[in-house]
């Protein structure tokens, strides 16, 4: 029996992956250990999306490299984005890399490890466009977890290589995706987080139109599924059917997490982006008149090639204007194989930094405005880890794992992990909650 080691990086739909590729071991040949140390073999799952993870990544594997170099690790094997993307390249600088497992190719997972075993170098890069394997039953379930309902993506954004990785956009079955929430509900979870290259997309490639209001009320029904939460809702597709649905539906989380990017017409052109700046300033008037506490989080890209002072001014006033609730910001990575690759105007680095700094620290002004707000009201919260000093980490409905913030709870009696309790909020930081149980 021969250990395995995953190493995930990048976003959770990596993670997906990763489970798949768990999920399809042989039982009778692998195991999944959670002991770098211990492994016969070592799979670093990467991301190949930007500079910095495209950094991370590679340094990861470099890590891994160096325990088949001292003999404790037999294979190294490299899957996810820059797998697929650069595979001739990572063989030839990293020979200790015994084999390549593109995204279309997690269902050959087994035969990459026993070739690798076997001492084969390969490069399994598959059709990007292969159907998603269904019926897969996770081990180790969660609380929380992420349940893909596509993959790829049709947007071709011009700064995004993703398309070229992934593929187009295609759908799962609302059926298939009920099915494996129900299972997961049955080990224990209790909230799943929907994610996607895009999801307000989901179905118009299966059913002709969009599908995902249905698909929530589809899963609504799901007994002791407690939150559902969605992530990734492009704008140009987040009809009032949906806004309806986040509402109306009990179980839908009021939080939207809609990736914008920019606010200047001139740069979401240049973006290929399908939406302007009026678009995006109604759908946020109407989230927050529509659905009483709505939390909106979104992303920004600044120095794009193009954005010039009074764009990045634009996009400055719009994020103060509006105090969104949780905001993240990119500097533009230059990546070549897609379209703003060769535009011109390219901004400076060390001008992107500033610009970058600068949406920083006005967000934390703003994050640390809204929270105060949040004092003397009572939420109910899932605790997900015992700190020191009867200290526990909590989420509410406010705040997505490893992205957002937490609550900070002291409680004298024994908190349980993964249960749900009301509590009051009772101060705040800049990111953070501290609250009371009630």
């Amino acid at each position: 029996m021969n250990n395995v080691y995953f190493w995930t990086l990048g976003c959770s739909k990596n993670d997906v992956d990763t489970a798949q590729m768990q999920s399809l071991l042989d039982n009778e040949k692998f195991v999944v250990s959670d002991d770098i140390d211990k492994a016969d073999i070592i799979v670093v799952n990467t991301c190949g999306f930007i500079d910095s993870a495209k950094e991370e990544s590679i340094n990861s594997i470099l890590e891994a490299s160096l325990y088949k170099e001292k003999g404790s690790c037999s294979a190294l094997i490299v899957s996810g984005c820059l797998a697929q993307r650069y595979p001739d390249e990572l063989m030839k600088e990293i020979p200790e890399i015994d084999y390549i497992v593109g995204v279309g190719s997690i269902a050959n997972i087994n035969k990459s490890l026993e070739d690798a075993l076997e001492g084969h170098k390969s490069v399994d890069i598959e059709d990007i466009n292969s159907d998603y394997i269904e019926g897969l039953k996770k081990e180790n379930v969660n609380i929380t977890e992420y349940v893909k309902i596509s993959e790829g993506c049709n947007n071709n954004c011009s700064y995004c290589i993703i398309p070229k990785l992934r593929g187009r956009n295609r759908s799962r079955k609302i059926e298939d995706i009920y099915d494996e929430i129900s299972y997961l509900v049955s080990k224990g979870t209790r909230e799943v987080i929907l994610i996607a290259q895009n999801t307000t997309d989901y179905g118009i490639d299966l059913y002709g139109e969009y599908k995902l209001a249905e698909l929530i009320r589809e899963i609504s029904r799901i007994d002791k599924l407690k939150w559902i939460r969605v992530l990734y809702l492009y704008p140009d597709h987040l009809n009032d059917e949906l806004i309806s649905e986040f509402k109306n539906n009990d179980k839908l989380l009021n939080y939207v997490d809609i990736p914008l990017q920019h606010i200047n017409d001139s740069v979401l052109k240049a973006m290929n982006r399908k939406t302007n700046k009026e678009d995006i300033q109604n759908i946020i008037t109407k989230l927050r008149n529509e659905v009483e506490g709505i939390i909106i989080r979104t992303t920004f890209i600044v120095g794009f090639p193009g954005e010039t002072d009074e764009a990045f001014k634009e996009l400055y006033d719009f994020i103060k204007y509006n105090h969104i609730d949780k905001l993240g910001v990119f500097k533009y990575s230059r990546e070549e194989d897609t379209r703003a690759y060769d535009l011109g105007n390219q901004v400076r680095e060390d001008l992107k930094e500033k610009r970058f700094n600068e949406i920083m620290s006005l967000q934390r002004e703003i994050s640390l405005v809204n929270n105060q707000k949040y004092i003397g009201k009572k939420y109910e919260v899932l605790i997900e880890e015992k700190l020191d000093n009867n200290e526990y980490a909590a989420r509410s409905y406010m705040d997505t794992p490893d992205i957002d913030g937490l609550i900070y709870l002291h409680s004298e009696q024994e908190l349980e992990i993964n249960s749900f309790v009301k509590a009051e909020i009772v101060d705040s930081m800049e990111y953070d909650l501290i609250g009371e149980i009630i």
